[in-house]
């Protein structure tokens, strides 16, 4: 098949429809074909070789030539290539990562429901949700308070949550259960005058007047991404989360973390939880969980939750969820050894080691009069682009500022990913070392410093 592909051009291979793409441009252009993958590294079809800074779709923590997670599949595949667990039964190595995950969680969150993606698991985390307060006797608390700029998934539901325009547009979304509140994202959101503190305590205010708007006793859940990624990769305000949850416990509404991007070490802890001190009811993973090896994710739950749904099933003779390929035992092979990868090789460690290299190398960018905001923890980080220097007045979407800079940049062999609000991304392998880091930013530094922004 390789062969077959590298010896077709690119405009020629229009038989795959492509997700997040525009399909006008792809026919004219044709896609770009990535055949090979070496630690942090990628190679398209050409043998053109590039930084893949943002480890795939943020899910690469591992870089793209992991032999022990390829040897583990290999060895499932040779074991136990399926089995489900319904009906009581599971592999033994799915129950062995079961113990190893909720070993590793926060400490109230006691089980945990596997599934495939991101969207299934917040998918799920609603069904859950709404299981939940069934059992408790509140069957009208329905709906789920997102945030604008948020990211959940694309599912009809996860979709929904998204507080994104692109995951909407065109498909009759969001349903009617999801209410969306403002995006905590200071650089861009604040008023004239307005200090950091000003700020939390005007977005707590929003929330809760859209809790009171609704009724709080219609409001099942609250999801949040600790660090906001597709949105902008928008890191909350010091007071921010700590008066969410005070809110959140106010109105008794359970609290759920979307920890698809964050969790496993992005954030310079564990989990995006730890690294912000939350305490969610529910916790859904992915991406990270296999280094991206295995499509997999996991539902994380409280004990509160546990005990009430185990009742409400005995009631009614079964819990009524599940999905065929729900822990997979190779899916579920790749991801215990990940998760044993990231302890042997004190990967969290690691990336606390680098972390200072890559928050200084984005906030150098914040040199060039076009980028009005730098911004990192851990390993992920922004910089946005302004149309004038010190304000954070934005370029005129038409422009795509941020798309053609980010196509700039990958000529010059980095691929990043441009974000709404003309934002630039970076989220490398957590493997990355501070030569590799050094090496990518001076290449993106090279392109800024050709930039003439008045006439891109």
């Amino acid at each position: 098949m390789n062969k077959l592909v590298n010896s077709l051009e690119a405009k020629d291979l229009h038989n795959h429809f492509h997700p997040y793409t525009n399909p006008k441009v792809l026919k004219e252009n044709g896609p770009h074909v990535i055949s090979r993958g070496d630690g942090i590294y990628v190679y398209d079809n050409s043998g053109k070789k590039f930084i893949e800074g943002m480890s795939g779709l943020w899910c690469a923590s591992l870089g793209f030539s992991e032999k022990q997670l390829a040897d583990a599949a290999l060895k499932q595949m040779n074991t136990l290539p399926f089995y489900h667990s319904f009906a009581g039964k599971v592999p033994d190595i799915s129950a062995e990562l079961s113990e190893k995950l909720v070993s590793i969680s926060p400490k109230n969150l006691e089980k945990v429901f596997f599934c495939s993606s991101g969207s299934e698991a917040n998918d799920t985390a609603i069904k859950i949700v709404w299981y939940y307060h069934h059992a408790i006797g509140c069957p009208e608390k329905k709906k789920i308070i997102s945030r604008k700029r948020g990211y959940h998934g694309v599912t009809m539901a996860a979709g929904s949550l998204t507080g994104l325009p692109y995951a909407s547009d065109g498909f009759g979304l969001p349903l009617d259960f999801v209410k969306h509140t403002s995006a905590p994202h200071y650089f861009t959101e604040k008023k004239i005058g307005e200090t950091k503190e000003l700020f939390v305590n005007r977005m707590i205010s929003d929330l809760e007047e859209l809790i009171l708007e609704e009724g709080p006793e219609t409001i099942g859940a609250f999801i949040a991404e600790p660090v906001m990624g597709a949105g902008g990769v928008i890191i909350p305000l010091d007071g921010y989360f700590e008066k969410v949850q005070n809110l959140l416990k106010k109105y008794k509404i359970l609290f759920i973390a979307d920890e698809v991007i964050c969790g496993f070490g992005r954030t310079g802890s564990m989990w995006g939880s730890e690294t912000f001190n939350l305490e969610p009811d529910i916790l859904t993973c992915a991406k990270a969980l296999s280094a991206a090896y295995a499509p997999i994710s996991a539902v994380l739950l409280s004990k509160r939750i546990i005990e009430n749904i185990e009742k409400q099933a005995d009631e009614l003779g079964i819990f009524g969820h599940g999905f065929t390929y729900s822990a997979h035992p190779v899916t579920a092979a790749v991801a215990l050894k990940t998760l044993q990868i990231y302890e042997e090789r004190e990967i969290i460690d690691h990336v606390n080691e680098v972390a200072n290299t890559f928050g200084e190398r984005i906030k150098e960018m914040g040199k060039f009069d076009f980028v009005g905001d730098t911004r990192a923890i851990g390993l992920i980080g922004a910089i946005e682009f302004v149309s004038k220097a010190n304000t954070n007045e934005k370029p005129d979407p038409k422009l795509k500022i941020a798309a053609k800079i980010q196509k700039r940049i990958q000529d010059a062999g980095v691929i990043l990913r441009f974000l709404p609000g003309d934002s630039l991304a970076f989220c490398p392998p957590l493997i990355i070392n501070n030569n590799q880091i050094n090496e990518m930013f001076d290449k993106v530094e090279r392109v800024l410093a050709t930039i003439d922004f008045e006439r891109l």
